[in-house]
């Protein structure tokens, strides 16, 4: 069944924006002070992403494709395999979804912000960061996790077994997430979807949070850049030996 742009714009602003409530809700969860989830952990952190990823693949990849990430739309452009026409519109829509999304993780965490003093804690259920500090180490870490995550989600979702199952691909997508959050994210989080990163960044800048100390511009391009880049070539790579 094809549907209209309208409705495929709708599925990857909502699409998006669960992306953020389950993936930085959980951030939120384990970093904010006097949460029931304080301190429980970086499996309770994957966890979140991983089923923020596989809920809208399941419930709007056979709308819009469930790009839910603009890395992911630019990259199969550049390589044929999306229409150009509906890069913008899309990419509008998932940064409005990114936002949405995480408002609501700030309003019902809002209590929690406030009791919150440590300004770290509070920006990573924002946006990234090398935990390193070393900006080299970010963008390839942002670079190969991007990557690897757009060449397993398109294998599983366009080989037979994936599109004879569209649900059970669906779930392998949202375990590739859950992996790479657990091996992968130690040093930068990671991000590996610009919407996901820039959006929260630029309402943590813009919103009264006590405590929340730099919202580090300075670096913000990091995690826009290195995930588009990644999946051009991960597009490229499922095209060539896929």
């Amino acid at each position: 069944m094809e549907y209209s742009t309208f409705v495929k714009l709708a599925a990857e602003f909502f699409g998006t924006a669960i992306l953020m409530i389950f993936g930085n809700g959980a951030v939120a969860n384990v970093e904010l002070k006097n949460t029931k989830g304080h301190h429980a952990g970086w499996l309770n952190i994957a966890m979140g992403y991983g089923f923020g990823v596989m809920f809208p693949v399941l419930m709007f990849g056979g709308v819009s494709g469930a790009h839910i990430n603009p890395a992911m739309t630019i990259a199969q452009a550049v390589n044929g395999l999306f229409d150009w026409n509906l890069v913008l519109p899309y990419i509008i829509a998932q940064l409005l979804g990114a936002a949405v999304g995480q408002l609501v993780v700030y309003i019902t965490y809002y209590p929690h912000y406030k009791d919150t003093e440590d300004a770290d804690a509070i920006l990573g259920t924002f946006c990234t960061t090398d935990a390193h500090n070393d900006r080299v180490n970010y963008f390839v870490n942002e670079f190969f996790g991007t990557l690897v995550l757009v060449v397993g989600a398109l294998c599983c979702l366009s080989l037979p077994w994936g599109e004879e199952d569209h649900a059970a691909a669906s779930i392998a997508v949202g375990f590739i997430v859950w992996g790479l959050v657990t091996s992968m994210g130690g040093p930068t989080g990671p991000g590996l979807n610009p919407a996901r990163d820039l959006m929260p960044r630029l309402l943590h800048a813009i919103l009264p949070i006590p405590s929340k100390g730099s919202s580090r511009w300075d670096e913000a391009w990091i995690p826009v850049v290195a995930p588009v880049l990644g999946a051009i070539v991960g597009v490229a790579m499922f095209k060539l030996f896929v």
